[in-house]
């Protein structure tokens, strides 16, 4: 009698294609913005769109929300590599958990919005935002971009993966 034979093998994982195709174009997405935003405004120009949203041309030598924007100038480098490092970690990532969608998403939106704010800060020194959000009373959110999009719906898909996980 004939046996069906059986091998033991790791699932595949799937390809990284697809997860640094969605990088590249937030990448893509990110560095158009900023270049139409730098061509049709100037330094701290305005374009009121809505009565809580305006358009408008700012840079950011720091971090999230300025950290660190009126240091020496240091800052430019120390972000530049974190940037880089993470990029290179979340590669990584990819290629080692490259079937797992969400956390993939997340780390793909993730991926993009690093890299294009580390083009900023290697060619211009400084990230370029425009987007301006504001609510009567409370003012003005700090201006942000594409990238900045990107990295915080990564970073919530990355808290919901893990809720999700967890309660498995």
């Amino acid at each position: 009698m004939a046996t069906k034979k059986t091998t033991t093998s790791k699932p595949s994982s799937g390809s990284m294609a697809p997860w640094l195709g969605i990088a590249a174009i937030i990448i893509l997405l990110d560095q158009l913005s900023k270049i139409t935003i730098s061509k049709l405004f100037v330094y701290g120009e305005e374009k009121v769109i809505t009565s809580f949203f305006n358009l408008v041309l700012a840079y950011n030598k720091g971090a999230a929300f300025s950290f660190l924007a009126n240091e020496g100038g240091w800052q430019r480098h120390m972000f530049t590599a974190i940037g880089i490092i993470a990029a290179l970690y979340i590669i990584y990532l990819l290629k080692r958990h490259s079937g797992q969608r969400m956390f993939c998403w997340a780390l793909a939106l993730i991926l993009g919005g690093a890299i294009g704010n580390v083009i900023d800060r290697i060619a211009y020194g400084h990230v370029i935002d425009f987007l301006d959000f504001h609510w009567q009373g409370f003012g003005h959110f700090p201006a942000f971009n594409i990238a900045d999009s990107a990295i915080c719906i990564g970073a919530a898909l990355f808290v919901l993966d893990e809720l999700r996980r967890v309660n498995k």
